[in-house]
């Protein structure tokens, strides 16, 4: 990766923690989730990173919900979409089956367990606190079926020992290159966002590798300029952060999407469009469509 390529920004748009009553720009249905996507598209979002919730707002795991995001999704852009995996107390099969089946252009893998915790320093308490388990063996079997479905795997690391786990998987034939990173910084239990962290983790990749930077919170802000000098890409959207700046939220994944692309255009880099980033990630040229 080099600071003279153009940026590729990628949106989280809905996430699976997030709700409503904390940010009204939350999309649950597919057809929000469609709009939310053209919406980042639009703004200069070159993929779209997407978990299904319920009508409620609920997680939802169902391929007959992923599929209907699928489509909602492409009659409105060439985006790629990259699908989550990632969840707590869902059985591997569950969380695996709208990869195999849909084979969406990209698939989130979490390369490693964790603490995964939000605490309220004014509430004196924990909000959020799950361990966020993601064994070996359940790495192994989501990459053996990505490989299948040809679905690239976008490792999502939340602390330096996470890039570590990729060794034994690459010497295992299952992991294979392009190698694409995301660096989760910010999260409780994961390693803290700062650039001097940020500037380690990249340190720590495998050669020739493609990374992007997530920071959770406003200092997404931040890290979001240290990844563009450092010739990263970026991250954001409302999973990850609701706010353009202090006290002032987003109304849609869009505005979040404009002040990425406006820091990374003002730090002297371009921003990636879609055939350009899929030409600079390695991916086909022509857009996924959803299997009949």
């Amino acid at each position: 990766m080099s600071a003279e390529q153009p940026v590729v920004i990628s949106c989280a748009l809905t996430g699976v923690l997030a709700r409503r009553d904390l940010c009204p720009a939350i999309p649950y249905t597919p057809e929000e989730i469609g709009e939310e996507a053209r919406r980042a598209a639009d703004a200069g979002a070159a993929i779209v990173h997407i978990h299904a919730r319920t009508p409620e707002g609920g997680p939802d795991w169902s391929v007959a919900t992923f599929r209907r995001i699928f489509q909602e999704v492409r009659a409105r852009s060439e985006v790629v979409i990259n699908f989550s995996t990632g969840a707590v107390g869902i059985p591997v099969e569950e969380r695996i089956a709208h990869i195999r089946d849909l084979k969406p252009e990209m698939a989130a893998l979490n390369m490693g367990s964790m603490n995964y915790a939000l605490y309220s320093s004014k509430r004196k308490q924990f909000i959020v606190d799950h361990v966020f388990a993601n064994p070996f063996h359940d790495i192994r079997s989501f990459l053996e079926t990505m490989n299948e479905a040809r679905v690239r795997p976008e490792m999502e690391c939340f602390d330096s020992g996470h890039i570590g786990n990729t060794a034994p998987l690459m010497d295992l034939g299952i992991l294979r290159p392009p190698h694409q990173f995301s660096l989760v910084m910010g999260v409780l239990g994961g390693i803290p966002g700062t650039t001097r962290n940020l500037t380690h983790q990249v340190g720590s990749l495998p050669e020739r590798s493609h990374w992007q930077v997530i920071g959770i919170g406003l200092n997404q802000w931040p890290l979001l300029g240290a990844a563009v000098t450092l010739g990263g890409n970026v991250r954001v959207g409302l999973e990850d952060n609701f706010y353009l700046e202090e006290g002032r939220m987003a109304r849609s994944n869009g505005e979040l999407v404009e002040k990425a692309a406006l820091v990374c255009r003002q730090l002297g880099r371009g921003v990636a469009t879609v055939p350009e980033a899929r030409a600079q990630l390695g991916l086909p040229a022509e857009p996924r469509q959803v299997p009949a």
